[in-house]
């Protein structure tokens, strides 16, 4: 094992003085360290001795009483984040042309970042050492992709003959104190209907460990040459799948104090159905997974608009948005700001041309396919607001626009939007 390489030392950190960055942690306590989740693992209160390598070579020796070296305000180079070893039919990644953000290209299969962003793995590479240690430094949650508890299917779905039985491998991180988020994404013929039922029983049997299920609908490019042929649920096949889990829902509450497993908003929108209530979705433990994601976009709004009784303007604002969000925008947002407010907000749904049209929600929308919209607008408005999740770090979108370039190209003021709907239309029309 490598030794692990310091890139950056916090100006408060007791090793500045004694170390740069470039040195490399030797070992703690004598045991060699892997990785930041590792380091502050072993520097946890109790007593540590730290060897620190310099650029040369040199070994350096730090000690430091029990809970002194919780934080040494270090950072580090954690090397390669772990890939996929599957080659799953319905996966994203497969299904892109070249020239995108880079980061479209890498299939993490990383149960760090599992356990640091909440990032969904499917445990196809994680090694019996490595269960090891999630239990023994108790890296909980984690967030696991499923499909089907039917190890059969499941080996044929993800392509990979080799994969472990998934129960056995989520009985041992629950058995070991690990909490689990899991997801299914539903592929109609499938792993839907009886398939279906078979997993979310499977896994209920293991809550309060397994603490969560969501149901999430396949998501399906026009860049799907010498693939798998799949398709995406139809309106009646997304109801559907809403009443059975919401079947279950009643059930799992009665049973279990909690509804456990949830559809994304997607097969609501997919079914033009209302979505739930926001306290139907519990502690939102799926938000990310665009679960309750809508409600609460909605119900933030509803708590928030009175402050914005006395806002009058007479800039015009255009917010996009992707097609999966107009049911609600046109039905509960737009006749509020007709009727109420003393300002111009209109808002648009952006068709996707570049995944192709079945590909709907904001977060996959192109730099290219939003400047489009922006330009078919024409002149009626001064303000283009987008999307909350269409720019990375880096303010750049899917497609390697940057948000400079898009604001040069169309020459009007151009807004990032927040998930607070409210604070937005402060920010534009103040």
């Amino acid at each position: 094992m490598a030794n692990l390489k310091i890139t950056a030392i916090d100006p408060d950190s007791p090793l500045i003085g004694h170390i740069v960055p470039g040195s490399e942690v030797v070992s703690v306590n004598g045991a060699a360290v892997e990785d930041a989740i590792d380091f502050r693992f072993r520097t946890t209160d109790e007593p540590v001795l730290l060897v620190i390598a310099d650029a040369n070579g040199t070994e350096h020796h730090f000690e430091f009483e029990a809970g002194e070296a919780n934080d040494l305000g270090l950072a580090f180079d954690d090397g390669e984040v772990k890939r996929c070893c599957c080659n799953c039919i319905f996966c994203f990644v497969r299904q892109q042309p070249k020239g995108m953000r880079s980061t479209l290209y890498v299939k993490d299969e990383d149960y760090r970042l599992s356990f640091t962003h909440g990032n969904f793995i499917t445990l196809s590479n994680t090694t019996d050492a490595d269960l090891e240690r999630i239990v023994q430094q108790r890296l909980s949650p984690l967030y696991i992709s499923v499909h089907t508890t039917d190890d059969t299917l499941r080996r044929k779905i993800l392509q990979n003959k080799k994969l472990a039985p998934v129960l056995e491998r989520i009985k041992y991180l629950t058995e070991g104190g690990i909490e689990l988020h899991t997801q299914v994404v539903l592929m109609p013929g499938i792993n839907d209907g009886d398939v279906f039922a078979k997993t979310v029983d499977d896994l209920v049997a293991l809550y309060p460990g397994v603490v969560s299920l969501a149901a999430v609908p396949v998501g399906l490019t026009r860049y799907r040459d010498n693939l798998p042929e799949l398709r995406i649920h139809t309106p009646e096949e997304a109801g559907t799948t809403i009443d059975q889990i919401e079947r279950y829902q009643r059930d799992f509450l009665k049973l279990t104090g909690t509804r456990f497993v949830w559809a994304a908003d997607e097969f609501y929108v997919q079914a033009d159905r209302s979505f739930p209530s926001l306290s139907s979705y519990e502690e939102m433990s799926q938000f990310e997974n665009g679960v309750g994601m809508a409600r609460d976009f909605i119900t933030g709004f509803n708590r928030r608009r009175g402050g914005l009784r006395d806002l009058k303007s007479k800039r015009r604002a255009l917010f996009l948005t992707g097609e999966s969000a107009w049911p609600f925008w046109s039905r509960e947002l737009l006749p509020y700001f007709k009727e109420k407010a003393e300002f111009e907000l209109t808002a648009r749904p952006v068709t996707n041309r570049f995944w192709g049209k079945t590909v709907t929600v904001s977060g996959l929308l192109t730099g290219q396919d939003l400047l489009q919209s922006a330009r078919e607008a024409g002149d009626g408005c001064d303000t283009i607001v987008l999307p909350p999740n269409c720019l990375n770090d880096d303010n750049l979108f899917l497609d390697n626009m940057s948000l400079t370039q898009f604001r040069q190209t169309l020459e009007k003021e151009v807004v990032l939007g927040r998930y607070d709907l409210a604070a937005t239309i402060r920010e534009v029309f103040v």
